[in-house]
Parts: C-alpha cells; sequence; structure tokens
C-alpha cells in the first residue's frame, strides 16, 4: 500500500506543485475579483462533469468490472470491456456537450438581440489585435459577470470530452498495476496552462475582461495533452482501441447501473462545492468564489498527495479482495488506509488553518492579487482546512462501498449531505462570507463521513477499527503539541522579523512548518505509533537501497 500510493503520490505531488505554480499564475494575472470569480465559476462546470462522468462514478463502476473480466474471462474480454465502455463515454460526453452549449448559446442570444450585443465569446485573433471590444453594461437581462462567466463557460465545456477519457484511461491503468505514470497525466495539463498563463495571456491586448479568454482556450487544449500522455503506457500494456457499441453491451449496462447512482458517492465533494460556489456567486458576490477558489486548490495539494491516493489504489485492491470474499482482509486493509490518511492530513490541516495567512501570502500576493486578497483567501483556507480528514475519508469510504459492488447506498448519503449543505451555505455565506464557504462543506463533509461510517459498519457486521481509533487518539495530541509550537514560533517570527521580502516570507511559513512535522513526528515515533515507523521504515530501506 505505501509503495504504490507513495509512487502516485509522489507524482500527484509534482502535478498539484505544478497546480499551485498554475494558480500562482492565474493569481497574478487575474487576481480574485469579479473577472476572476467568473472564470473559476465557469470552469468549475466542466470540471464536475469530469469528476461525475471520469474519475468519479464511471471510473469506481467501471474499475470492479474490469477487474472481474481480467480474472474470469481473460484479457480479450477485457480491453473488448474496456472499449465498449469508452466508445459509450465518448457518445454521452458529446452529447452532454451539445446539450450544454445548445442551452448556453441560446441564453446568451436572448440576453444580447441582435445589434445589441454586450459582453461576447472572442476568438483569439480579436483578442491579439484588440478588436474585440465588450461593452459595459449590456442591455440584456443578466449580470455582466454573469454573462461574462457563461461565455467562459461556453469556451471550456468541451474540455470535458478529453479529460474524462483521460480519468478513464488512469482507471484502467492503475488496475494493471500502474501508478506513477498516469497519475503524471494532470503534470501534462498543468504545464500547458501554467504556459498560457504565463506567456500567451499576458502578450493579449485589451482589457482584463477580454485577455481572460486566452486562459479558456488553453484549458482545452490542456485536455487533449493530458489524454495523449497516456497513450503510449496504454500501448505498451496491449491495449487497442476498437470500436464497440455501446448500445446492448452488457458491460455497459452494468456501468450504467452502478454509475447512476455512484455519481452522487464520488463526486459529494465537487457537487457541495458547485453548490457553494453557485449560491455565492448568484446570491452574496462573485468576488467571494475567487478567494473560495485559490483556497481549494491549496487544500487539494494534501487531499491529492495522501486521500486520492490512497483511495485510487484501494478501489482495485478492496474490490479483489472483495471479489475473493476476504472480508478480514477487506477490513484490515481499509483500517489501514484509513491510518495512513489520519496520519499524514491531520499534520497539514493543523498547519492549513494556523499557516493560513503566511502560506497565502508568500504563494499568491504578487501582481493582480494584493494584501488584501491575502486576507481574503486566508480565511477560507482556515475554515475549510479543518475538513481535510474527512473530505479524504468520504473518498475512500465511498470506494469501500463501490468495491463490495454498493452504489446504492454512498448515493443516499450523499443526497442528505447535499441538502445539509445547501442550508449549511444559506445560513453560514451571507454572514462569513468566503470563510462561510469553507464552514458549509467542512461541517457537511463531517456528516458524510459519519453516515458512511455507519451504514458500512452495518453492512460489514463490524469494521475492526479499535486500533485505529486508539491511534486517533495519539494523532490528536502530537497535532495540538506540534500546533502550539507552530503557531507560537509563527508569532514570533512576525514580531521579530515580519514579511518584508521573499527569504522572509519563506521562513514565515518553513521555520514553523518544520518545527511542527518534527516535533508531530517525534512523538509519534516515541508512542511507536505504526504508521510513523512503517513510513520511517519505508524510508530507511530506501536509502539503504539507494547506497547500495
Amino acid at each position: 500500500m505505501l509503495k504504490s500510493s507513495g509512487a502516485m503520490g509522489a507524482a500527484t505531488l509534482l502535478s498539484r506543485i505544478l497546480g499551485l505554480v498554475r494558480e500562482m499564475a492565474y493569481a497574478s494575472f487575474m487576481g480574485d475579483k469579479a473577472v476572476a470569480g467568473a472564470f473559476i465559476m465557469a470552469f468549475m462546470i466542466p470540471n464536475l462533469f469530469r469528476r461525475l462522468l471520469g474519475e468519479g462514478a464511471l471510473t469506481a463502476a467501471f474499475i470492479p468490472i474490469f477487474k472481474e473480466k481480467e480474472r474470469k474471462e481473460g484479457e480479450e474480454a477485457m480491453w473488448h470491456a474496456a472499449n465498449a465502455t469508452i466508445s459509450g463515454l465518448v457518445i454521452a460526453a458529446c452529447v452532454v456537450t451539445a446539450v450544454v452549449l445548445l442551452g448556453l448559446t441560446v441564453t446568451l442570444r436572448l440576453d444580447a438581440p441582435a445589434g445589441l450585443q454586450g459582453v461576447r465569446m472572442a476568438n483569439p485573433e480579436e483578442v491579439f489585435t484588440q478588436s474585440y471590444e465588450p461593452q459595459f453594461p449590456h442591455p440584456g437581462f443578466l449580470k455582466a459577470e454573469t454573462r461574462l462567466m457563461l461565455e467562459l463557460a461556453r469556451v471550456m465545456f468541451p474540455y470535458m470530452l478529453p479529460v474524462c477519457l483521460a480519468a478513464l484511461f488512469m482507471g484502467v491503468l492503475n488496475s494493471r498495476g500502474h501508478f506513477f505514470v498516469p497519475a503524471m497525466g494532470a503534470t501534462m495539463l498543468n504545464v500547458v496552462m501554467i504556459t498560457v498563463a504565463l506567456i500567451f495571456a499576458p502578450l493579449a491586448k485589451g482589457e482584463l475582461e477580454q485577455k481572460i479568454f486566452i486562459l479558456a482556450y488553453g484549458v482545452l487544449v490542456a485536455g487533449v495533452a493530458q489524454v495523449a500522455y497516456q497513450i503510449p503506457t496504454l500501448r505498451t500494456e496491449g491495449f487497442r482501441f476498437r470500436w464497440v457499441s455501446p448500445f446492448g453491451n452488457e458491460t455497459v449496462r452494468q456501468v450504467m447501473r452502478k454509475m447512476v447512482p455512484g455519481m452522487m458517492g464520488v463526486a459529494a465533494f465537487q457537487l457541495n462545492m458547485l453548490i457553494t460556489y453557485s449560491i455565492a456567486y448568484f446570491f452574496v458576490s462573485p468576488v467571494i468564489v475567487a478567494s473560495f477558489g485559490y483556497a481549494v486548490r491549496l487544500m487539494e495539494l494534501p487531499q491529492g498527495i495522501f486521500g486520492i491516493s490512497l483511495a485510487t489504489y484501494l478501489l482495485p485492491t478492496l474490490t479483489g479482495l472483495a471479489v475473493d470474499k476476504k472480508y478480514p482482509e477487506f477490513r484490515s486493509t481499509l483500517g489501514q488506509g484509513l491510518g495512513y490518511l489520519a496520519f499524514t492530513n491531520l499534520i497539514a490541516s493543523v498547519l492549513l488553518v494556523l499557516l493560513a495567512e503566511p502560506i497565502v501570502r508568500l504563494l499568491f500576493e504578487r501582481g493582480e492579487f494584493d494584501e488584501q486578497s491575502t486576507r481574503r483567501a486566508a480565511l477560507a483556507v482556515a475554515c475549510l482546512a479543518p475538513g481535510l480528514i474527512v473530505f479524504s475519508m468520504v473518498n475512500i469510504l465511498a470506494r469501500a462501498f463501490y468495491a463490495l459492488g454498493d452504489t446504492r447506498t454512498p448515493m443516499l448519503i450523499s443526497s442528505v449531505c447535499l441538502a445539509i449543505n445547501v442550508i449549511f451555505t444559506f445560513g453560514l455565506v451571507p454572514v462569513f462570507q468566503q470563510g462561510g464557504m469553507g464552514l458549509a462543506n467542512t461541517l457537511s463533509a463531517v456528516v458524510n463521513a459519519w453516515l458512511l461510517f455507519y451504514a458500512l459498519r452495518r453492512k460489514l457486521k463490524h469494521l475492526d477499527l479499535a486500533m485505529l481509533k486508539r491511534t486517533l487518539i495519539v494523532l490528536a495530541v502530537a497535532g495540538t503539541v506540534a500546533g502550539a509550537a507552530a503557531w507560537l514560533t509563527h508569532r514570533s517570527w512576525e514580531n521579530s522579523i515580519g514579511h518584508p521580502n521573499i527569504a522572509a516570507k519563506l521562513g514565515a511559513v518553513f521555520v514553523p512548518a518544520i518545527l511542527a512535522g518534527v516535533i508531530y513526528w517525534g512523538i509519534l515515533l516515541l508512542m511507536k505509533v505504526p504508521q510513523a515507523t512503517e513510513v520511517l521504515d519505508m524510508v530507511r530501506e530506501k536509502f539503504r537501497r539507494l547506497r547500495a
């Protein structure tokens, strides 16, 4: 588990670091005002469909069937099932894209009648020659920022097709034992988007409302690059794409039966985010959407490295144990995974809460992202980070149900939690702004994780998590001590040195963070917590091999 998820975690670490670089470039270019909020909101729409159809419900439904075909019918049947599913995905993604683009086009045409154009979509030639001149305010029924958001969504929505294919290819490669290479696919996406943000977008003419479309076109190019990167590895595994009609195909029917309810289970976090974003954008202010968006990207670094990597490893592993009816091993593996998750994410959560402002200042405060932007984003980080562990636990627990062939239970639980999240959002966002967005998602995720634990315990009779409970108590004590040390060190640094330059900003983050990390791990090693000792043993073994 450590080696496989660790390999994927290393690739994810690189990808997430590049993702942070991308967000740094975005923040410097567009700041956190209304235009940035429009772009982030527009990008969420195809990204949600990616989670629903791609790396979320589709892969969660497909991987168990893929593994079963491999074990019971052989590789030929396995690849035939993969081709049928890919063919079905292409048709479904194209239909959804066509319907959404038609709806967006009709809405925009109704908003701006002929001869009275407002903010309209710019093509690259117009942007670079400055012939594109949007008029504010426009005469339609939509607000200017809402129309801009819809125009950006119309450009970016086709991104859904390549990124869904990339997510499905990643699931296939994970099932074949490849974790590092497919995880690096997101790296290609980030490289393209960083290049666009740093080189092409600043060269564009006009105001930010026009330049932002260059970033939108860059998203499409990045999606294609992510798909192309994974094809060579697929071919070495023996995959050759052949069109297989999905209509009437038994594999596709099985995937659909599991996928439809599964959309609510695996994508709970993303659906909660979309609801929170929408309420904030349309009922409060687009500005807080941008601030919260940067906070989400920052939190996704530890969530992706530890939570998503473990969840990706556990789905095919738990599925294999469930197929072989090895339920004691199933419980043990699940408990181990949750233990590693808590070990890594707890200290990350503590540091994100306590060091939110210096972290945001170091990463984002330049260009259009000013000191006030830092304070707004730091508030969102501090309110969202306490939910880091439960966000990742929801991913793992939902996949435990899918490994058992149950997609209905996570769907029902997520439906309840979506309703709870709407209540929290309407109650908290008008009062606490972007902080309320973080609190609403954290609280609804806690409820989601608790309900999944309860339902899984009933399904498996017992979960055998006594060791995990004892470990969590020690982790909480170690995290509290380490957090206190980080906070005191940070206050001392600010009072004596402050943050006048880049060196001081680096020290304000890394001095308290490294000290806290050493204290945290030291306490856990002293208390002989298995997760800490096992990771240390693996690191030592790696160094021994390197020296040899």
